[in-house]
């Protein structure tokens, strides 16, 4: 196993619940497995993953304790590398090696890895995204949502809770009134609010068609997040996912929509996974990066892909890195983002 680091500038900083970051740190994997090379992505976010001093170290222990030549010969080689990698303690490095691991099953079987995950869902060429509208004034809000409609986006993610709740709704009903109906309008609080601001919000964002409020309360609390549920408005549950299992969530009905990040979960199969057990209890999965690099934000796009009918995701993310990688076989145009049709990832790196 082969693990090398980068570092890639951030275009704007990123605010996280652990500080301001201004660049994504990581590592690359590539692993040799049933005669192909595959390659995957570990980048740690603070505040939702382990540190990279651990994501590291786990990554690490993975290596010594995988038989990479049995891996390669017959594909038997790689299950104590993943016994080392806990998807609860660190998430990031068992994502690295999780996913060069289904890039080289996908490859040899010669299938994109979407289809790898589900046989049955055809031929998927792209799949929906939403554009972010960050904080600004009316006039701005309203400036970027217009922006954005006309690049072909029919989702719009706009982020509240820094502004008083009747100034947030003043801006989500004058993009309402700007936008066409069709166009489906959310609004992300990052946990921004108590229960009571939370139930003024979601009374002042009703009147503007918002689908769905992202995190309105602090992550450890299900159970308001469940009584908010009774309002009318949908809940998503995104920061909770770094607190509580899907599972915990799942029982305690507290969402009608999970934002699922295959860095916080472990890897694209978890991701996968836990996105079909949220359907089948009725609640809706999104799939978004935690502003990854092309292999992760790629492998996002796959487990999307796999989704049958998925709603837009957030996965028009890789404007936010200044550099990247590698060329990216995912671009964004008219409100949708491309997934790749040859075997694996369909990301090509240099050996």
């Amino acid at each position: 196993m082969n693990i090398d680091p980068f570092a890639l500038e951030l275009a704007d900083p990123l605010a996280t619940a652990a500080g301001t970051i201004d660049a994504r740190e990581g590592f690359t994997v590539t692993y040799r497995h049933r005669g192909q090379r595959g390659v995957g992505e570990a980048t740690p976010l603070p505040g939702w993953t382990e540190s990279i001093e651990a994501c590291r170290e786990a990554l690490d222990r993975a290596a010594a304790a995988a038989d990479e030549d049995a891996s390669e010969r017959d594909g038997s080689g790689h299950g104590a590398a993943l016994l080392e990698l806990d998807a609860a303690e660190t998430p990031a490095a068992r994502h690295g090696f999780a996913t060069a691991l289904l890039d080289a099953d996908a490859r040899a079987d010669d299938v994109p890895l979407y289809q790898w995950f589900d046989a049955d869902v055809g031929t998927v060429s792209s799949v929906p995204v939403n554009a972010t509208i960050g904080d600004a004034p009316v006039e701005k809000t309203v400036e970027a949502a217009e922006e954005a409609v006309e690049a072909g986006f029919e989702a719009l993610k706009c982020k509240v809770g820094a502004r008083s709740v009747a100034e947030d709704g003043r801006r989500l009903r004058a993009v309402r009134e700007a936008v066409d109906k069709g166009v489906a309008l959310r609004a992300d609080a990052n946990a921004a609010y108590d229960r009571e601001t939370a139930r003024e919000a979601l009374e002042a964002f009703a009147s503007a068609g918002v689908s769905y409020v992202e995190q309105p309360l602090a992550a450890d609390d299900l159970a308001g997040h469940r009584e908010l549920r009774e309002m009318g408005v949908d809940i998503a549950i995104d920061e909770g996912l770094a607190e509580h299992t899907v599972g915990e969530v799942l029982d305690a009905d507290a969402a009608d929509v999970l934002v699922l990040k295959p860095m916080v979960l472990g890897g694209p199969g978890n991701a996968h996974t836990l996105a079909m057990r949220a359907r089948e209890r009725g609640v809706e999965p999104v799939v978004t990066t935690t502003v990854d690099a092309v292999i992760a934000r790629t492998a996002a796009v796959h487990v999307a892909a796999a989704i049958p009918d998925v709603r837009a995701c957030g996965l028009a993310t890789a404007d936010r890195l200044a550099e990247d990688l590698w060329p990216d076989p995912c671009p964004v145009a008219d409100g949708t983002i491309a997934v790749p049709q040859s075997p694996g990832l369909g990301v090509e790196v240099e050996p």
